[in-house]
């Protein structure tokens, strides 16, 4: 089983991700909800981790290169840790950092934390892109501390327009960082796989949510 199949099984089995009906803060119906703050033990996060982990030497391994790691404050932080942890697990001992919230003007001072990233090849790690706040806040801090941003690491791309439920846009939050920024972004597991996943449950239990996915895509996805 592919890694994004297995992290949808897991998700589904966390309650990370769930369905019915849900209003994003798009104002949209949604079938479907995913909330990666649920991973909050040792275990779902070691297992999240490492499937961003895998994700990264897949990339690796078609020669995509990268130095370190950068967590964006605050859930970014964790998911980055974690990650390198899974990492150095695996056998690539990969450095990370952050940032504060607020700039320190004691002890190290700034508003990084970590690894210094000077001259080497960062891979952002956050949960999901929405409206792309944090991905430019990112990129901006690292280009400051010299280093190169070389790729946003998500867990699941919706695949969804930005807009509302009645403004809708033209891309999504994902290509519209992956255009201004010209960074490939990987995730996880993205809408595509989610519908792979349905059409392999009975129509009478996660199955009975296929159309209503697949209806959604039709109305809002890219």
């Amino acid at each position: 089983m592919s890694v994004a199949q297995q992290f949808i099984e897991f998700a589904v089995a966390q309650n990370v991700l769930r369905f019915g009906e849900f209003k994003t803060k798009a104002g949209r119906l949604s079938p479907y909800f995913f909330n990666a703050g649920l991973f909050y033990d040792g275990a779902s996060l070691n297992q999240l981790a490492n499937s961003y982990a895998d994700v990264l030497l897949e990339k690796r391994a078609a020669g995509f290169e990268f130095d370190a790691l950068f967590g964006p404050a605050y859930k970014g932080i964790t998911l980055a840790a974690a990650t390198s942890m899974a990492l150095a697990q695996k056998g690539h001992n990969v450095p990370y950092a952050y940032n504060r919230k607020e700039v320190k003007d004691h002890g190290e001072g700034g508003s990084l934390v970590g690894a210094p990233l000077a001259g080497q090849r960062v891979v952002i790690v956050d949960d999901v892109i929405s409206a792309g706040t944090s991905v430019r806040e990112s990129v901006e801090m690292l280009r400051v501390a010299g280093a190169t941003p070389v790729a946003v690491l998500i867990a699941l791309d919706r695949m969804e327009k930005s807009g509302t439920a009645d403004d809708v846009g033209a891309c999504s939050a994902v290509q519209n960082v992956e255009k201004e920024y010209g960074l490939p972004v990987f995730a996880i597991a993205n809408l595509m796989d989610l519908m792979t996943y349905l059409n392999r449950q009975d129509s009478a239990t996660l199955g009975q949510y296929r159309e209503q996915v697949a209806n959604y895509r039709a109305q809002y996805g890219v």
